[in-house]
């Protein structure tokens, strides 16, 4: 089972704010720790995507229910 440390809700917000408040977020964890957010965007999911792909930080998780994604990103 996975331990979260931090979960954000970007919910109704629209781009760039889902992933501003993802990188806001990160920034107050250590290395290590996980952060769950759930964003309503659609453009989160190739946003948040791509943003973990440049940086140390690893999708642990990843899915949506209904219109809502659920991403689980651990600090590098």
């Amino acid at each position: 089972m996975l331990t979260v440390d931090l979960t954000v809700n970007a919910r109704g917000l629209n781009c760039p704010l889902p992933l501003l408040r993802l990188k806001k977020a990160l920034q107050s964890l250590e290395t290590g720790q996980t952060l769950w957010i759930e964003a309503t965007d659609p453009a989160s999911v190739l946003d948040f995507g791509v943003f973990v792909e440049q940086t140390a930080h690893q999708m642990l998780e990843q899915r949506q229910d209904g219109g809502i994604y659920h991403f689980v990103i651990r600090k590098g």
